[in-house]
């Protein structure tokens, strides 16, 4: 990188910090920055984004670039096609939700394909960054059923040396949905076939769907903002609002993370919106990933203290009290397989409720949605339960949300969860209030 861009590079950082906190920006900084460039994103455009939202995804698209990331972008033109199908008088046909394509449709196709690729790379090179075309000889096919589908493509690999080559070059690649046979028959393909076949080859850290609702939607029109499959999937896939559209994006997400490594997700955001999607604990779409399993623990006898403790002291970057283990009286723990949350629920000394004395996060969880899995898991086995915060502590905006009451008394707050009587409330808050400190 010259030193011109290196510049620009570190204020667009500065920038991008007054989104969210440096820290957290430069931590999602760091963590992209170690893949080798090309298994940094592949991310995916369907055809009426470039349509409806053109401008704000090529400035997404520069933005990455400009801090050093660089994405393999895959774009369709399903809209784009039926239009120019209408207008040649060339009628729609699917099969199984693919579109037959006879050679005039192919044709058709072709250039539809190669407008709409031409259009987003001299958008994105308008931003003041180079973007490169690969319409064709990346994605290498096959016939998927001629006899069926006529010349419709299944892709069986991809010349990964070509993306490779764009990318050190300094530009970004950007695909269309066109596949090429042994033969040298060009072939169309559908577009979350060859996304599947990139994410297969390059193994990125990130696949991201650019679309116009901006994430998956829960029964009440909501963006679910974090999935994590391992305990969310099957619940997900057994609810009756999920219809059949999200159902199969869902069941293709699952798919495309199962042959990834752990550290991978999919997210599904705005083109607007993907720079908080990234950089941000928050984030602003849909957040997927594997995940790991959630356990509970009666007491303390087969919970790994060592690791509990670590995860503890990262999360809140201070040292516990040597004896804050054999002091606390644990009714309940939930954990994550990995040790990287837990939620440490305790018996109230002197009183009959339950103290939340420790909620931690570890920092290469954050943004994960492994703090709401596990939030979730306490909820359902702890109805009623007091926590304490510091007034100051970045985390008490996800308690105000998650919890039914608070009162703050000297340096902290107090919150509590569920339907609890106010005089025992009372009570308990003047005893959490006055508790001794659990760090040295």
């Amino acid at each position: 990188m010259t030193g011109s861009a290196e510049t620009i590079r570190q204020t667009v950082v500065e920038l991008l910090s007054n989104v969210s906190g440096s820290k957290e920006v430069r931590t999602y900084l760091q963590r992209f920055a170690g893949v080798e460039a090309e298994r940094f994103a592949v991310i995916k455009i369907g055809g009426a984004i470039l349509d409806e939202q053109l401008e704000e995804t090529a400035a997404a698209l520069a933005f990455l670039h400009q801090v050093g990331l660089t994405p393999v972008v895959i774009h369709g033109g399903g809209p784009q096609l039926d239009q120019a199908m209408a207008e040649a008088g060339l009628t729609p046909e699917k099969i199984d939700g693919l579109r037959v394509t006879t050679p005039e449709v192919l044709e058709v196709a072709r250039r539809v394909f190669l407008a709409q690729n031409l259009k987003l790379v001299e958008a994105v090179r308008a931003k003041g960054v180079e973007a490169h075309t690969l319409n064709a000889g990346v994605i290498e096919a096959d016939y998927l059923d001629r006899e069926r589908f006529g010349l419709v493509g299944c892709a069986t690999g991809i010349q990964q040396d070509l993306i490779r080559s764009v990318i050190d070059s300094g530009a970004m690649p950007i695909l269309t949905c066109l596949g090429v046979t042994p033969g040298g028959q060009i072939v169309n393909i559908n577009g979350d076939a060859v996304v599947t076949a990139l994410v297969h080859a390059l193994q990125p850290m990130k696949i991201i769907f650019l679309s116009g609702a901006g994430g998956l939607l829960n029964d009440k029109g909501q963006i679910i903002d974090t999935i994590n499959l391992t305990t969310d999937y099957k619940p997900l896939m057994d609810a009756e609002w999920l219809h059949s559209g999200m159902r199969l994006k869902l069941e293709e997400i699952s798919n495309l993370l199962g042959g990834l490594p752990l550290e991978s997700s999919v997210s599904i955001t705005r083109p607007q919106e993907l720079v908080r999607e990234l950089f941000t604990h928050g984030g602003s779409g849909t957040y997927v990933r594997q995940g790991e399993g959630v356990v509970e623990y009666e007491g303390k006898a087969d919970i790994q203290a060592d690791r509990l403790t670590a995860l503890i002291e990262e999360s809140f970057a201070r040292r516990l009290k040597p004896d804050w283990w054999d002091g606390v009286d644990i009714n309940t723990a939930i954990i994550t397989e990995q040790y990287r949350a837990a939620a440490i629920v305790s018996h109230l000394p002197g009183t009959p409720a339950l103290y939340l004395d420790k909620f931690a996060v570890a920092e290469s969880a954050r943004g994960e949605g492994l703090a709401k899995a596990v939030w979730q898991r306490l909820e359902q086995n702890v109805p009623q339960f007091f926590l304490r915060s510091r007034i100051d502590n970045g985390f008490n905006e996800f308690y105000h949300a998650h919890t039914d009451g608070a009162v703050r008394r000297g340096q902290w707050i107090v919150f509590w969860c569920g339907d609890i009587d106010l005089v025992s409330a009372a009570q308990a808050v003047e005893h959490i209030a006055a508790l001794s400190e659990s760090f040295g």
